[in-house]
């Protein structure tokens, strides 16, 4: 079985159904200098992405911290359980075989790391789209990277995402009038002034989801559940409160 094959079938029994692949070389032309993979793994040659679509993800975890009691009151539960499968599950069976393997994730590494929404639209897993989001044909919106693998082999397995951008020919726009801080327009795409300023100041309707997302007319059968929503709204408000508090600062100065 050929290598990314391998990685496919083990990241799949996850729950992990987004994989693609590009040559570094692709990527290395597009991205900025802080971004780079060779700065992290000099004579990469390939760049496993990989992510998910839909609730299967989600459910796995929520099986896993249902058999781990006090997961869920780690800081990261889902960031810490993503880092421990994907290197018992994904990466160590690769390495075992002689591959040279280093992960990266877009979560919480304190050094250098990959421009992952970059890095998945020139993999074909996703697409711009005007509400801060990137998009995926089948799972629309519902789509998340977890973790990139630079390798030293040479593959290149496109996702079904290359040449997709849906929000140009969007008849109905649903998500503009759905954002209730006028957050979103077209074709300017997503205001991360009036986002940030109506999720920390006004946020209660925005607490448990992002209304703009989930209009969007791609995927709706594909939504993550409620909960899953809940969480990952309560993680992007922690994550916009520092940056909005510095700005507002920096107005003041």
């Amino acid at each position: 079985m050929e290598l990314f094959d391998r990685i496919a079938r083990n990241a799949q029994r996850l729950g992990l159904n987004l994989i693609a692949a590009l040559p570094a070389e692709r990527y290395e032309l597009a991205a900025t200098p802080a971004y780079r993979a060779n700065t992290i793994s000099p004579g990469c040659r390939s760049i496993v992405v990989i992510g998910n679509g839909g609730a299967d993800f989600w459910h796995v975890f929520k099986a896993h911290a249902a058999g781990n009691p006090g997961w869920l009151e780690r800081d990261n539960p889902l960031d810490d359980f993503t880092r421990e499968v994907v290197e018992k599950e994904i990466v160590m069976p690769i390495q075992t075989e002689g591959v040279r393997c280093i992960t990266v994730y877009p979560f919480g590494s304190g050094g250098p790391t990959l421009n992952f929404m970059q890095l998945a639209m020139l993999a074909g897993l996703a697409a711009p789209s005007i509400i801060g989001v990137v998009v995926h044909p089948v799972f629309g919106p519902w789509i998340a990277f977890r973790a990139a693998l630079l390798i030293d082999s040479e593959i290149d397995h496109p996702g079904d995402a290359i040449g997709f951008d849906p929000c140009p020919t969007c008849s109905s726009r649903s998500c503009i009038n759905a954002c209730p801080a006028a957050a979103v327009s077209f074709p300017s795409g997503w205001n991360i002034s009036k986002c940030l300023e109506h999720r920390v100041e006004a946020h209660p309707d925005c607490a448990d989801r992002c209304h703009a997302r989930v209009a969007c007319v791609l995927g709706p059968d594909q939504r993550y559940p409620d909960d899953e929503l809940a969480y990952h709204q309560s993680r992007a408000l922690r994550m916009m409160r520092p940056y909005y508090k510095k700005d507002k600062v920096m107005e003041r100065r």
